[in-house]
């Protein structure tokens, strides 16, 4: 059985990241050339004219491999235009060729989300991924995290192919190459110790900090 998996979720909450260790697998057709550079937009993703024009679709050979993945964001930049994936479109052509298509939702700390998406695209577009998640939760998504997927590393990876029962290659050396540095961290910085972190170092049996 030839399978799908598409992978989605809000701009900026981790479409690249996600595309590359899951086309790390060598039964997987995957992008493929995202593993040799940092970063490419998302308009060479190997099935983004599809998500525009899903009867394209028809002209691929699914023959050669069993295992597919793709990566959209909700909204997309479609050659420059912001654009929403044509979900059903996209998905009924998969399912006409006979296809079975799984589905992973990607989610991110919500105020990373927020300061990522105001300060790259000057819009916070949650909203219209929302708009989507009616129809999306009726494929029985598994809903996967960025930030699980940066603390956990391989440990995740192996967990996530048993649920979404799809080959990832969580023991490939290349899985810490990509993910040693946190897209997080830039949007952190320590802050003083609060009036409960003192209670609870109370409580812990800790000496209060000068």
């Amino acid at each position: 059985m030839r399978e799908m998996l598409i992978v989605t979720g809000p701009q900026g909450s981790g479409n690249h990241v996600f595309s590359k260790v899951l086309a790390l697998h060598s039964d997987v057709y995957g992008w493929r050339d995202l593993l040799n550079q940092y970063w490419i937009a998302h308009d060479n993703e190997p099935f983004s004219e599809c998500w525009d024009n899903p009867s394209l679709l028809n002209d691929i050979d699914w023959n050669s491999i069993n295992y597919y993945v793709t990566s959209i964001s909700c909204p997309y930049s479609n050659h420059g235009v912001v654009t929403i994936p044509k979900y059903k479109e996209f998905i009924n052509m998969l399912k006409q060729l006979g296809i079975s298509v799984k589905v992973a939702i990607i989610g991110r700390d919500q105020n990373v989300i927020k300061y990522q998406q105001e300060r790259i695209r000057d819009r916070h577009s949650l909203s219209d991924f929302e708009s989507e998640l009616d129809y999306l939760l009726t494929l029985n998504p598994v809903f996967i995290s960025q930030e699980l997927l940066y603390l956990y590393k391989d440990k995740y990876l192996q967990s996530l192919s048993v649920q979404l029962d799809f080959p990832i290659a969580h023991d490939d050396s290349r899985v810490f190459e990509i993910l040693k540095q946190d897209a997080n961290e830039k949007y952190f910085q320590s802050i003083s110790l609060q009036e409960l972190d003192k209670t609870v170092r109370k409580v812990s049996g800790l000496k209060e900090k000068q």
